[in-house]
């Protein structure tokens, strides 16, 4: 293992290796407490070195963005212009979920990079392809908002407590009957998810990437019944 590190560090330094080591080490601790000489300590150079491929550290947070894009899958050729843009915002959450700082910097950045304006341009390039108007994209892309990377902030409907009722103690049982007289409907619907997964983001028990898809299927269905129909926003 000693020996495989050591191979690493002779390799002749360059962009791809830096941006590809700050990746990793941002995989691992998340990108915050990134510096341009712990990572030029862990390549095993002067942290001047590093300024010969990134000026800066928001030039290195830039280059670590395009790096993750570029693993996004390209656009689908075809007709079927609801199954490619589908297919492309389920491939940057598979990329953004193997980067979980991702998403914090590419909205942090003040100008975006060269990579993001690209996957932007050809989801909206795969939208007017398929015969949307461009007014029609315009409310897609922002229906669509930060859900085109595949992340969006839901609303939770849980209910305090509302885990596993079978589980609860006689206390807690107590309050979510308590809690079921008062918000009926919200006990409700938090515990129809129950058997989906624990550590939901989105809300206690339901299934993070069911819910997601569920919600952009309803928008992608939308917006393909509102382009049938000759949709603009002046009639609409």
């Amino acid at each position: 293992m000693a020996q495989q590190a050591d191979t690493e560090r002779r390799k002749p330094l360059n962009r791809d290796r830096v941006l590809r080591a700050a990746v990793a080490r941002a995989d691992q601790s998340g990108y915050e407490g990134l510096s341009m000489r712990g990572l030029a300590q862990e390549l095993g150079v002067v942290p001047m070195a590093l300024y010969k491929h990134v000026a800066n550290k928001e030039q290195l947070l830039d280059g670590m963005v395009e790096l993750v894009v570029s693993e996004i899958d390209p656009p689908a050729e075809g007709p079927d212009w609801r199954g490619a843009v589908r297919a492309r915002v389920l491939s940057a959450r598979r990329a953004l979920l193997r980067h979980p700082w991702a998403l914090r910097v590419i909205e942090s950045r003040g100008t975006p990079t060269p990579a993001v304006l690209d996957y932007l341009d050809s989801v909206i390039g795969t939208f007017r392809s398929g015969g949307l108007s461009v007014d029609l994209t315009h409310h897609a892309m922002h229906a669509l908002g930060s859900r085109v990377w595949g992340f969006t902030q839901e609303l939770s409907v849980a209910a305090p407590g509302a885990g596993d009722i079978d589980d609860v103690d006689e206390g807690a049982a107590a309050a979510m009957a308590a809690m079921a007289a008062r918000y009926p409907h919200i006990v409700e619907i938090a515990t129809a998810g129950r058997t989906h997964d624990g550590a939901s983001v989105v809300g206690g028990g339901c299934d993070d990437q069911f819910e997601f898809e569920f919600a952009l299927d309803l928008l992608l269905d939308g917006v393909a019944r509102l382009h049938e129909q000759g949709w603009t926003s002046e009639r609409g």
